[in-house]
């Protein structure tokens, strides 16, 4: 019997690039040695995607569709079309071109013919370099996933991409984690399973534009960060002991230094600044705290990652 692959694409306002796209699509899957269905998601676009997408379902085979009732940013898209997924193996990849088709076929050889005969459940795909990109941005992307690796212990290398075919039993595992707060490389990593990390050059985005901001790449990284440690809180634990020790130490100096010179109103400037730097790093971390209570509230909620508004495709062939 023939796998068969389940290939997920969210979507936010790409119905310039959807067309496109799924020209390269249907290439790749005329290739691929086994079954295939696509799934495609709408994130509560403000343009034609979802009439694009139903325009892809009636003309294509094996092509599904489904509406979100509005935006629930790509995590939660994701997660509704991986829960859809009926594959034997699961793919996840963006609709603008930057993950190339051809790589479903290769993800799909390194897992049943894996390197030394051990078994992987996931090949995963990383980029060598970022052309096209700003540097500015691209610097930053390439510091917050080493500094993510070392503060998580999630093994995740530079320029890794959501760009990923995972087993059954894989995706299985992963819809099984209910939390709200979603980062789903760390995720796929926490899990466990063996995974073929794949190299492949940096491609430009074919038609629209970037939906990631560099604020919201940087927002982004942060809320994966909390998500998956509590180093921070130590951080400021061990920031707030230094303080302390410090101020006993200049505390003791100036006891010592007004008995024996009698200077008792000296360095009121460093005294100014001192009180600034305590004052802004118990608001900094009040805020840090904050931002992890505010996961604790809202992940009590248990409100589901995403809401359908509608559904179809699925044509068989005659």
């Amino acid at each position: 019997m023939r796998d068969l692959i389940s290939i997920t694409v969210p979507c936010f306002n790409e119905e310039e690039a959807l067309p496109i796209f799924f020209e390269e699509l249907e290439k790749e899957r005329q290739k691929l040695p086994c079954d295939s269905e696509v799934i495609l998601v709408d994130d509560g676009s403000k343009d034609r995607t979802p009439i694009v997408m139903q325009e892809l379902a009636a003309k294509y085979l094996g092509v599904r569709f489904l509406i979100l009732s509005r935006n629930f940013g790509k995590e939660g898209a994701m997660a509704a079309g991986l829960s859809e997924a009926k594959g034997d193996y699961a793919v996840v990849m963006d609709a603008d071109l930057q993950h190339p088709p051809c790589y479903i076929g290769v993800m799909y050889d390194a897992i049943k013919n894996p390197e030394n005969g051990k078994s992987i459940d996931s090949a995963a795909m990383y980029r060598t370099g970022r052309k096209g990109e700003k540097r500015i941005r691209s610097f930053f992307a390439k510091r917050m996933m080493k500094r993510f690796g070392k503060i998580s212990g999630i093994d995740i290398p530079p320029g890794a991409t959501d760009y990923r075919m995972v087993s059954r039993k894989m995706l299985d595992a992963y819809l099984k984690l209910g939390e709200s707060n979603r980062f789903s490389k760390g995720l796929f990593d926490w899990i466990g399973f063996d995974t073929k990390w794949i190299p492949y050059e940096n491609v430009e985005r074919v038609a629209g534009k970037t939906k990631w901001s560099f604020m919201g790449l940087a927002g982004y990284g942060l809320e994966a960060m909390l998500s998956f440690s509590d180093k921070p809180l130590k951080y400021a634990a061990v920031l707030g002991g230094i303080s302390c020790t410090l101020a006993v130490i200049f505390a003791i100096y100036v006891i010592i230094k007004t008995l024996i010179w009698g200077d008792p109103v000296a360095g009121f400037p460093s005294l100014f600044c001192m009180i600034l730097f305590l004052g802004g790093s118990i608001l900094l971390f009040l805020g840090l705290i904050g931002r992890y209570v505010s996961k604790i509230y809202m992940e009590t909620k248990r409100r589901p990652l995403f809401v359908v508004k509608e559904s179809g495709g699925g044509k068989k062939e005659d």
